[in-house]
């Protein structure tokens, strides 16, 4: 995290320089209730926003935002606000490309460097990759190794994971690759998290067996 980075509250802790984080919900409802106070306030702070959802979520997310007293459609005009389409964004061509996405991420955090924005609070929601097992195998492994792209920015980035979604084996795997996560609402450091070096050699092992 840069010397002159402000800090940023969420799920009623403070982040610190390790701000990649997963966040695993039981509804719609708590979702929300943690993550509508950080999105406000990077709103009022002047960060760039970019949530990432599936297109039939995005009505009702735009109604949270003005519930909130957002005015997307401005935000959107000045470009402050983007919200993206998940499918289109991770599965381009229907498929899902780890270097690609890598890419992506990186260039979705360089958009600071031209100084329009202090810094980008980027939400992901990860539903998409339910609905395949392959999507779930480059999922797990890509969310090693964006971490050596987070480490080299202060943008926040949050990626939800609702738990009736995914099994057990894949919550855990999921959480290992993040440095915090958010369970029953309480952000924390994770005390599962396996460096990305590490964790890569272990799952790729574990499929070559």
């Amino acid at each position: 995290m840069g010397k002159n980075s402000a800090s940023i509250t969420l799920a009623g802790s403070q982040l610190g320089p390790t701000r990649h984080v997963c966040a695993f919900f039981n509804s719609d409802e708590e979702e929300y209730r943690v993550l509508l106070p950080f999105i406000k306030d990077g709103f009022e702070h002047g960060d760039k926003a970019i949530h990432i959802a599936s297109s039939d979520q995005h009505n009702n997310h735009l109604q949270r935002l003005v519930g909130i007293g957002i005015d997307w459609i401005s935000a959107q005009r000045s470009g402050q606000f983007e919200l993206r389409n998940s499918v289109e964004t991770y599965l381009q061509d229907g498929r899902f490309d780890q270097d690609r996405m890598l890419h992506s991420f990186e260039q979705m955090a360089s958009s600071n460097a031209r100084g329009v924005f202090p810094l980008s609070r980027i939400v992901c929601r990860m539903d998409w990759a339910a609905n395949g097992q392959s999507h779930i195998d480059d999922l797990i492994e890509f969310e090693a190794r964006v971490n050596d792209v987070w480490c080299r920015h202060d943008d926040a980035v949050i990626c939800t994971y609702r738990l009736s979604k995914f099994s057990g084996d894949v919550v855990i795997d999921i959480m290992r690759t993040h440095p915090m996560v958010i369970v029953g609402g309480i952000l924390q450091h994770n005390p599962f998290f396996v460096p990305p070096g590490e964790f890569l050699q272990e799952i790729r092992a574990r499929r070559a067996g």
